[in-house]
């Protein structure tokens, strides 16, 4: 697509969106890494100065995408933990469960778990501090929200609802880095299997971690 010049706050709006909707697209295709200011720029019809006019780098745009897709995930999840958790199950039990409904909702969008690793690493990199203010504030009231919905189906958890949620989204970034292993890793196990002994896929390595997580936050009897 080919832009005129940005005359009203209506049109400086569609740039954005545009852009925004742009990147989303290209972390289908790609992982985090491999999105370029460049490519953005021309896939958007925009010249990378003009891009800039709307956001100040690559790790802005990018920051303002891992809030949207937080957000609409969370509304999701909200719907998918009420589904998944029986009221009525023991504590342990329904840890089990919210173990499970996180470990598959979060396994199904990687592209979210692949934002959450680049992060603190890259992510809050090359922007302003005014940017990063924002995205903070924003972090944590989305952070606030998942506890309130974690709480809402395991209230024993009490206080330590809100370290569980931040553990579990530091753990969704960190595991999302070794899936789908590269080519030549592939290549190793396929060739001596015993070196893949400890390879674990997406979902299930998330459940190990959230109901290692959650034995302990957990009250004891």
């Amino acid at each position: 697509m080919t832009f005129q010049r940005a005359r009203s706050e209506e049109q400086r709006a569609i740039r954005r969106r545009a852009i925004l909707d742009t990147a989303a697209a290209m972390l289908d295709e790609m992982p985090v890494a491999e999105v370029s200011l460049n490519e953005l720029s021309r896939r958007v019809g925009l010249a990378k100065s003009n891009v800039l006019r709307y956001f100040e780098s690559r790790e802005a745009v990018l920051l303002e995408l891992l809030d949207a897709f937080l957000e609409s995930w969370l509304a999701q999840l909200a719907d998918e933990l009420a589904a998944g958790v029986d009221a009525q199950a023991s504590p342990e039990e329904r840890a089990g469960q919210l173990a499970e409904v996180l470990s598959r909702s979060l396994a199904e969008r990687v592209v979210l778990c692949d934002l959450f690793g680049a992060q603190g690493g890259v992510l809050e990199h090359n922007v302003s501090v005014e940017v990063v203010k924002r995205h903070k504030r924003s972090s944590l009231t989305r952070l606030a929200a998942m506890t309130d919905l974690v709480r809402r189906h395991l209230p024993e958890l009490d206080d330590g609802a809100q370290l569980f949620c931040l553990m579990s989204l530091v753990s969704a970034g960190a595991l999302a880095a070794y899936v789908p292993p590269p080519p030549s890793v592939l290549a190793a196990y396929e060739d001596e299997p015993a070196l893949g002994v400890l390879h674990l896929d997406l979902r299930d390595a998330l459940r190990t971690s959230f109901t290692a997580a959650l034995v302990g936050v957990l009250p004891r009897a």
